[in-house]
């Protein structure tokens, strides 16, 4: 079902009706149909339907292609019928809604420094009863941003292709992320003798435009030629081409900080904007990890083009 689920998303601007799409399931049309209702929660048809409307989304913030150039590229026959499902959906023209990306940027900005500042009040409360009030964050969320902004030193460059085994998880990104590659990934990846190995964390969803009960994520890893996944594992590709990439170093809390940092902040001004790659987490071999603070490395990697 992961694999359909990836095929639907490679081919967004084609037809893709019940046939076409259980034949990639290797079921018959008449059980894929309520295979997939079970799964997913949703018919293929409104599946189809709001990942179409979700891509455009994107692509009206990304770029500054035509209303017609984005429906055309998401299976819309015309900028009507896409300006309809549009507005049906997110209750905006796509005009509206590309005007609009600034502010609700600035809405989802708000949202985290509000919930990071209550982190930081709650780890406050925790190193005062320790006795250890002077060290440690101050409550000040602007600061946190200003810090990702100076630690960060974005370099653009060419990453090649690699094959890929990973698990989905499907639901709100966040601490279920965590506990994700804690309970599920990580023991799947001992078991299969991959550790040591390159690993991908890609986030395939905004939660700005996508309901959060509906965000996917894939914890991956790098795997050899001839390689035959096991368990609820899937073989994929993770595309190469031209990347922005940042180190960061924090928690799994800070992650979401440092994404917005380089969104809001890095892009804008680089010359560059996004494609329709998506942005993953690149883990090295040689990534650390500590368990006791839960600070760790990676590499945030942004998928971009010339402007």
């Amino acid at each position: 079902m992961n694999s359909v689920l990836d095929y639907i998303d490679r081919h967004l601007g084609e037809p893709l009706d019940l046939e076409t799409v259980a034949v990639v399931a290797h079921f018959s049309p008449y059980h894929f149909h309520r295979l997939f209702a079970a799964w997913m929660g949703e018919t293929l048809g409104d599946y189809l339907w709001r990942r179409r409307l979700e891509r455009g989304a994107l692509l009206l913030c990304n770029g500054d292609q035509a209303i017609l150039a984005v429906a055309l590229s998401i299976g819309f026959g015309s900028p009507e019928a896409f300006t309809r499902a549009f507005k049906a959906r997110f209750g905006c023209t796509p005009t509206s809604w590309r005007k609009g990306a600034a502010e609700r940027a600035q809405a989802l900005l708000d949202e985290m420094q509000a919930r990071r500042a209550q982190q930081m009040r709650k780890q406050d409360q925790v190193q005062r009863k320790l006795d250890q009030a002077g060290q440690g964050g101050n409550g000040d969320d602007a600061d946190s941003f200003k810090a990702w902004e100076a630690q960060m030193q974005v370099r653009i460059v060419q990453l090649s292709a690699c094959k890929i085994a990973y698990q989905r998880y499907i639901g709100p990104y966040g601490p279920g992320v965590s506990r994700f590659w804690a309970q599920t990934f990580i023991p799947w990846l001992t078991a299969a003798g991959l550790t040591g190995r390159s690993c991908y964390g890609i986030g395939h969803d905004d939660p700005s435009v996508t309901a959060p009960d509906k965000c996917r994520y894939d914890a991956a890893v790098v795997v050899p030629d001839g390689y035959v996944a096991s368990g609820s594992a899937v073989l994929s590709s993770l595309p190469g081409g031209c990347y922005a990439v940042a180190r960061v170093e924090g928690t799994g809390a800070d992650i979401g900080d440092a994404w917005l940092t380089l969104l809001r902040d890095w892009l804008p001004s680089s010359g560059m904007q996004c494609d329709n790659r998506p942005c993953f987490e690149h883990y090295p071999a040689d990534a650390q990890y500590d368990p006791e603070t839960q600070v760790f490395n990676c590499e945030l990697c942004l998928p971009v083009r010339p402007a």
